[in-house]
């Protein structure tokens, strides 16, 4: 998973409209701690989420943050072997994220109860 990834996919927005996302994606892996950038931009919509993770035994524990809507709060799931289920919480707000790497390919998808409904994001190397 360590080191960067580009791609694109959809986000749906809490209205029902899609729009297509740009997105980057950099890794950085030492021993059980992940930190994780994620930056994707439609034409009218922008997130850049950061995680900071680790993984002991299977049990995934973090914190995250949205930057440029200023939120953070933390991550708590399952992973190991390239694929992560996780939910990022903070005060009125829970978001489901799955993550899943083969090889070259990544997918993200996320699903949440705010502005930003759903995003489904292919990745590769």
């Amino acid at each position: 998973m360590a080191g960067n990834w580009a791609g694109g996919g959809n986000v749906t927005l809490d209205d029902g409209s899609k729009e297509r996302l740009r997105c980057r994606a950099s890794y950085a892996v030492a021993g059980i701690n992940m930190t994780m950038t994620l930056t994707c931009a439609s034409d009218s919509y922008k997130f850049v989420l950061s995680a900071n993770v680790a993984d002991q035994g299977g049990a995934v524990t973090g914190t995250w943050s949205e930057s440029s809507r200023n939120i953070s709060g933390t991550l708590q799931g399952r992973g190991g072997g390239g694929s992560f289920e996780v939910v990022a919480s903070t005060a009125g707000f829970n978001g489901n994220i799955s993550l899943r790497t083969a090889g070259a390919k990544q997918s993200i998808n996320i699903r949440a109860d705010s502005q930003f409904r759903a995003a489904s994001i292919a990745l590769s190397r």
